[in-house]
C-alpha cells in the first residue's frame, strides 16, 4: 500500500514583493582583481592560459555562496575571455541567478520564514520548473534551460546573470541537484522526474567534458559534497574509456578554494583520525585524483577575494606576450 504523500495543493505561494531580501545586485564586486594575494595564484593563473591555449578543459565548479559573494562579473569575463569553458553549481546556485536577474535581488532568512512556513515558497522562483520543463522538452540540462529562459525572457537585471551568459556564449553550466534540497522543489509545479532528466542530462555533459582533462584544470570554490562527488565519478567514467583507447587523463591540475585551514601539508590526506579526513576537496580533488601524475593547489580565502584573484592572475598570464 503506498504511503500518504503530501498534498502540494494546499500551499500558498506569495510573492517575491512580500519578501524581505538580505542581498541585492549591491552586492556584485567591480571587475578588479582586488588585493588579495597567495603565493599559488601565479601558477594558477598560467594553467588556465596553458588550458585554453592546448584546448584543455577549464572547469570552475562552485557553491551557490560564490554568487552571493557578487563574483558574477568575474566569472562572466572568464567566458568570454575563454578560460573558464564550463560552470558546474549545486541546485541553489540557478536560484539565485534567477532572482538576482529578475528582481535585483535575492537570499530570504531561513530563521524569519521558516517560523512561518512560507519558506521557499515564492511565486515567481518557482517558475524555474517551467523553464526546466520547457529545456527538458527542447533535449537541455538544467542549466541551459535556465539560462536559455533569462536570456530570452524579461529579466531587469539579465546582465547579472551567469547562466544567461553561458547560454549566449554557448558554454555549458552544469547544474547537479539532490531532489529536496533545493526551495523550487518545494512548488506544486516541480516534477521530480523532469528535475532529474535534467540534472542527469547536465552530468552527462560535465563527464563527456572532463574526457578533456588531460593538460586542463579544475577549480573548485567552496562546494565540499557536490564538486568533488560529482568530478570523481566523472573523472571515473573519462578514464574507462580512455584507458581502453590506449590513454592517460593524469598530467592536469586542480586547485580549491575554501575557508578551512589545511596547513601546507595537502598532497597527502589527513589519517582517518583527523576529521580533516572526511573533507571531500582535501582527499579527491587535492590528493587522489592527481596522484598519477597532476598538481594540485589549496588557497584559504573568502570567495569575495579569492575569485576576483585568480581572474586577475588568469587574465594576466592570458595577455603576457
Amino acid at each position: 500500500m503506498p504511503y500518504p504523500q503530501f498534498n502540494r495543493s494546499q500551499l500558498r505561494l506569495q510573492p517575491l514583493a512580500n519578501r524581505q531580501h538580505d542581498l541585492t545586485l549591491d552586492v556584485m564586486l567591480p571587475l578588479a582583481a582586488g588585493a588579495f594575494a597567495h603565493p599559488s595564484l601565479p601558477a594558477i593563473g598560467r594553467r588556465l592560459a596553458e588550458a585554453k591555449a592546448r584546448g584543455a578543459a577549464r572547469v570552475l565548479m562552485m557553491g551557490a555562496h560564490v554568487l552571493r559573494a557578487g563574483a558574477q562579473r568575474h566569472l562572466i569575463d572568464l567566458m568570454e575571455r575563454g578560460l573558464v569553458s564550463l560552470i558546474a553549481m549545486n541546485g541553489a546556485g540557478p536560484i539565485h541567478d534567477w532572482e538576482f536577474a529578475l528582481i535585483g535581488a535575492s537570499t530570504e532568512s531561513v530563521a524569519r520564514y521558516v517560523s512561518s512556513g512560507e519558506f521557499g515558497l515564492w511565486d515567481e522562483t518557482g517558475k524555474m520548473n517551467d523553464a526546466i520543463t520547457r529545456g527538458v522538452r527542447d533535449g537541455m540540462g538544467l542549466g541551459e534551460s535556465v539560462g536559455r529562459a533569462i536570456a530570452e525572457g524579461f529579466f531587469p537585471y539579465k546582465h547579472a546573470s551567469v547562466l544567461a551568459a553561458a547560454y549566449r556564449l554557448k558554454i555549458p553550466v552544469t547544474v547537479h541537484i539532490g531532489i529536496g534540497y533545493d526551495i523550487i522543489h518545494e512548488h506544486p509545479n516541480a516534477d521530480g522526474g523532469v528535475l532529474g532528466r535534467a540534472s542527469y542530462t547536465d552530468f552527462l555533459v560535465f563527464a563527456e567534458h572532463i574526457r578533456k582533462l588531460e593538460g586542463g584544470i579544475v577549480l573548485n570554490f567552496g562546494t565540499a559534497v557536490m564538486g568533488p562527488e560529482v568530478y570523481l565519478k566523472a573523472l571515473a567514467m573519462a578514464r574507462n574509456v580512455a584507458h581502453q583507447r590506449g590513454e592517460r587523463i593524469a598530467t592536469f591540475t586542480t586547485a580549491v578554494f575554501d575557508l578551512l585551514p589545511l596547513g601546507d601539508d595537502y598532497h597527502a590526506q589527513a589519517p582517518k583520525t583527523d576529521p580533516r579526513y572526511y573533507y571531500r576537496p582535501w582527499k579527491t580533488i587535492l590528493v587522489r585524483t592527481v596522484a598519477d601524475g597532476g598538481e594540485s593547489f589549496y588557497v584559504q580565502g573568502d570567495h569575495k577575494d579569492t575569485v576576483p584573484a585568480v581572474w586577475g592572475a588568469a587574465t594576466a598570464a592570458a595577455e603576457a606576450p
